[in-house]
């Protein structure tokens, strides 16, 4: 009876302390005895479940394909786009041939600056970007005079971006597509031109012409000047025609070259016209024969009528042929 009397009153003054320790520190009594007795239950109960969490639906997007019309801008966009060109390439200077509506591919990388050179002689009116934030667009000159130059210059911020540049000046309008790249960027870029070398070819072939004789071999005391022009007063009217006695001249002013040139008619005695060959020296008709009367015509409904009479003592002379 001692004994248990002893083991219950243990027990009874160790439950306290048990209940204490448990509460203010996790650790377990240090009666290896009682370990055996202590057990720490969770708290159990609705309270002390967390609420379950609600599953977050992401709506899956539903893919739209391109549009018809949408297609064909892309297509027309690849077409039009000409690339970097091994055989394009002067030192460092990718030269393309200008064309009207042509996109022009340029590679920039971030740190380095492409510059991209206009004609001499050429006018930046305005450059408008796609993405003006993220790059770097400034022009510059270089030279003086008919040499002075103007340089485009561009930069891209970082690697991966793509955009558009409009460049518009006084003579023509540029289109280009720039991509930048980790670290291949185009020093420099200009432009060849086809067409303004056509131009000043034909242009120089014509002021060949012009500073050609009319014809050659004439005799001085062979021309006859007995030529009488009437009729209206358009700006392409003649100011004098004469002969060799082979051949007879027209001479038209100056500016015959800037407007349409008249067809020329012989003219019968009973005033039926009939379409005559000739060619155009310069500002001169070369008609391969002598005539009485021509006309010179031109317009439909405000026609404009100047007519050649060959008169004087010329006319006595010789018989048209």
């Amino acid at each position: 009876m001692k004994t248990d009397f002893l083991a219950a009153t243990a027990l009874a003054f160790a439950a306290p302390a048990t209940a204490q320790t448990t509460s203010t520190a996790p650790s377990l009594p240090a009666n290896p005895a009682l370990q055996s007795a202590v057990v720490v239950t969770p708290p159990s109960g609705p309270a002390a479940s967390p609420p379950p969490k609600a599953a977050v639906q992401v709506p899956r997007r539903r893919h739209i394909p391109p549009s018809p019309a949408e297609l064909r801008v892309r297509a027309a966009n690849r077409a039009a786009t000409l690339e970097p060109a091994t055989g394009g390439y002067l030192n460092a200077v990718q030269v393309y041939p200008y064309s009207d509506g042509v996109i022009y591919h340029v590679l920039t990388a971030p740190g380095q600056v492409t510059d991209i050179a206009l004609q001499p002689g050429e006018t930046l009116v305005a450059v408008a970007a796609g993405d003006t934030v993220r790059w770097v667009i400034g022009d510059t000159t270089s030279g003086s005079g008919e040499s002075r130059r103007t340089h485009v210059l561009v930069k891209p911020f970082n690697a991966g971006l793509a955009t558009n540049v409009i460049i518009t000046t006084d003579r023509r309008t540029y289109h280009l597509a720039f991509t930048s790249t980790a670290r291949t960027a185009m020093s420099a870029l200009s432009w060849t031109y086809p067409q303004d070398a056509l131009i000043a070819l034909k242009a120089a072939a014509e002021a060949a012409r012009a500073a050609q004789p009319v014809a050659s071999g004439l005799a001085v005391d062979q021309l006859h000047f007995g030529y009488a022009i009437t009729g209206d007063k358009p700006a392409w009217r003649p100011l004098r025609a004469f002969d060799d006695g082979r051949q007879t001249f027209i001479q038209f002013p100056a500016s015959l070259g800037e407007s349409e040139a008249p067809p020329l008619f012989l003219v019968d005695a009973k005033g039926n016209a009939e379409l005559v060959n000739y060619r155009v020296q310069g500002r001169y008709y070369v008609v391969d024969r002598i005539f009485d009367a021509a006309e010179l015509r031109l317009g439909l409904k405000h026609q404009d009528v100047v007519r050649i009479s060959r008169t004087g003592e010329a006319t006595s002379r010789r018989r048209p042929s």
